[in-house]
């Protein structure tokens, strides 16, 4: 049988097709789209892929993206933050979906996951070790657990919140409230819904 599309194109359509939520119908339309534009278009967008992975890293205290002249995330060298008060995410783009709300004034420890052993995650696999270290060194009065409301999210919690007990570490720990539909990445959720979970957030 004849080959239907050349090669560069079926190429660039089995990469895209490699990215979440694409489907081969998608990678399709998007490669075509690629394909029919200016050929600077095509060029920035690798050029700005090429830079994902020599641009950017991860802060060794708060494990957030940060860019990669950087030796610390500004959300956690920004003497404006108050280090006595960490939210606890599951990824880094969660910090973002914090941060638009403009509400959130202390700093962030991202886990990098959730506990989940369907998936293979187990505890070992997070930033938990690192963030007790971050309660003691910075005095934390507050843990705010803002991981997913999940099954995960919500095991990783209480996870989290044996340990700082186990720990005896004296600092108060709460939970984003219930203004996160169950079922909606932390990413995903509107500006006000994360408002009223942060104003709403409950003592575990």
């Amino acid at each position: 049988m004849a080959q239907l599309l050349p090669n560069a194109l079926e190429r660039a359509i089995n990469e895209l097709g490699r990215l979440p939520g694409v489907g081969p119908r998608t990678a399709e339309r998007y490669a075509y789209f690629l394909l029919r534009a200016d050929e600077r278009t095509a060029q920035s967008m690798a050029r700005a892929l090429i830079a994902l992975h020599s641009d950017v890293k991860t802060c060794p205290v708060t494990f957030a993206l940060i860019n990669a002249d950087e030796d610390i995330s500004p959300l956690y060298s920004d003497a404006a933050r108050d280090k006595r008060m960490i939210a606890v995410v599951e990824e880094p783009l969660d910090i973002v979906a914090l941060e638009r709300t403009g509400q959130f004034k202390g700093t962030y420890h991202v886990l990098g996951g959730t506990i989940s052993p369907i998936d293979g995650i187990g505890p070992e696999q997070l930033h938990i070790p690192e963030l007790l270290k971050r309660i003691r060194n910075d005095a934390a009065e507050e843990i705010i657990i803002a991981t997913n409301a999940s099954v995960e999210g919500e095991s990783t919690a209480l996870f989290i919140q044996r340990h700082i007990q186990e720990a005896r570490l004296n600092v108060k720990v709460s939970r984003l409230a219930r203004g996160i539909p169950v079922g909606v990445d932390l990413e995903y959720a509107d500006q006000i819904t994360l408002s009223h979970a942060l104003e709403g957030r409950r003592v575990l």
